[in-house]
């Protein structure tokens, strides 16, 4: 019996991220706080947004402001990660205060979330006062309470594994949490998705309730003893701790930051303008239901697996990252062309085919960007994890304003389509979505130019142990 679990842990996937400090059943338990991001993750970008705009009738621009909010806090991850790296307390603690008040933001969010969305939308034929804009900001207090908890959660999570992890299985338990998001993405939009098949009222408050009740028991089970008490000093706490502005100098110094962190921003932009529309286009343009809507996250979240492991593989042999990322836009490019298309033939497949490939460009692009801010020179006091905070505050910040002006295009073009402004042959409501889809393109083709240059100035240098992905410390 011995022997036979020996050869069953031996053989289980990521089995030797493993460590004595960390072992396989702690590791795993600790990954499910990556779980309960990703299933507010779909709530929030898969399902809520098809709902409101849909079932709902808000208006696509609002429900994109709603969306782009919880993102928009994503550049203060930085500034957390850090405050729980220097977090001084009697007990020692630094993460699980942070992860712990986290799940309170994300389950508190979700709590309110689905009678914020209800008043938003004007069904208050049962309340006795009608309160101007009240929907409007309830609705943005949930969206942001529940983004600065799922941020706040993951850069507390993943910063506790890679405290725990050793240097050399720091790589492949970050990996292991990266898989677990997308894992926790792909099998709780199809959990959201058969629960919402027949949508009214009532169940979307049961899902979206239920969903912060299991974040909350999720991420309680994921930091139980998890962190050891190191009771500190009272002199220990009162040290003057570390500041940023020097390291943000001697990062700024690297000579291709401001490129790399350029690309990056117009690729997020290209990737995730249609955050908003994609589930809203599969519902009133090609007629899906609400549950195969949900389903294209889970569609998204494979092709960004099979992304990941490509990438893997890809960096271990010594490709150029920078030409990595720009198969990844190349990808992108060929995405939204089979989504556009999808409604002129009629093609359900061909839209989620779309969809699968909108997630392996993006997940290219995102890994081949990440791998090139990590090996970015520096010197001095600029480290990786600066680098790395750089690097998401660019994403996160293109994501939300992408966000938002992908609803708002849609909605204006749409207003002006369906009234003729555009001429017969356009009055149709799926003009506004296929235009932002063709500004994503053309996004696409800014990124290449911008990422030309990088391609001749890089020096596939050091990408940890043999030539493993250093994801150490990433950032979402």
């Amino acid at each position: 019996m011995s022997a036979l679990k020996r050869m069953s842990i031996k053989y289980l996937p990521f089995a030797d991220a493993a460590s004595d400090d960390l072992p396989l059943s702690q590791l795993l338990r600790l990954s499910l706080f990556q779980v309960s991001v990703g299933m507010a993750g779909v709530m929030l970008l898969g399902t809520l947004n098809r709902v409101m705009i849909v079932e709902l009738q808000v208006p696509a621009f609002l429900v994109a402001i709603m969306v782009a909010l919880p993102v928009l806090i994503a550049p203060f991850r930085a500034l957390l990660g850090f405050k729980s790296d220097t977090y001084k307390s009697a007990i020692g603690w630094k993460r699980i205060p942070y992860l712990w008040f986290g799940t309170l933001w994300q389950f508190g969010g979700l709590a309110v979330m689905p009678a914020a969305l209800l008043v938003l939308s004007g069904d208050t034929a049962n309340v006795a006062y009608d309160i101007p804009w009240a929907g409007e900001i309830l609705a943005g207090i949930a969206f942001v309470m529940t983004g600065l908890g799922m941020h706040m959660t993951q850069t507390a999570g993943l910063a506790l594994a890679a405290d725990r992890a050793t240097d050399e299985t720091r790589p492949r338990v970050v990996a292991l949490l990266y898989v677990m998001l997308l894992a926790g993405m792909a099998v709780s939009s199809i959990v959201i998705g058969f629960m919402l098949r027949d949508f009214n009222g009532l169940e979307l408050i049961q899902v979206v309730q239920g969903t912060a009740v299991a974040t909350l028991v999720l991420n309680v089970i994921a930091l139980w003893k998890q962190e050891r008490v190191r009771p500190m000093t009272k002199a220990e706490r009162a040290a003057q701790g570390p500041t940023f502005r020097d390291a943000w100098a001697d990062y700024a110094s690297g000579g291709s930051a401001g490129r790399l962190l350029a690309v990056v921003f117009i690729g997020t932009m290209a990737f995730n303008m249609q955050d908003v529309l994609l589930e809203p286009y599969g519902g009133q343009i090609l007629g899906l239901s609400v549950s195969s809507t949900t389903l294209l996250t889970a569609t998204w979240a494979i092709g960004a697996l099979v992304g990941f492991a490509l990438a893997a593989k890809w960096l271990a042999g010594g490709i150029n990252p920078y030409r990595m990322a720009g198969r990844g836009v190349l990808a992108g490019v060929a995405a939204f062309t089979a989504v556009i298309f999808a409604n002129p033939m009629g093609s359900t497949g061909l839209f989620f085919f779309g969809a699968s490939l909108i997630g392996f460009g993006g997940g290219l692009f995102s890994v081949a960007t990440l791998t090139a801010a990590m090996t970015m020179p520096t010197s001095g006091t600029a480290g990786r994890g600066l680098a790395l905070g750089a690097w998401g505050a660019a994403q996160a910040t293109a994501a939300g304003i992408s966000t938002a002006i992908g609803g708002g295009v849609r909605d204006t073009i749409n207003q002006i389509a369906t009234t003729g402004g555009l001429g017969e042959a356009l009055n149709d409501p799926a003009t506004g979505y296929s235009v932002v889809y063709h500004f994503e393109i053309l996004l696409l083709f800014a990124t290449l130019v911008a990422l030309g240059p990088l391609v001749r100035t890089v020096t596939n240098t050091a990408r940890g142990e043999a030539g493993k992905i250093g994801l150490a410390d990433l950032p979402t």
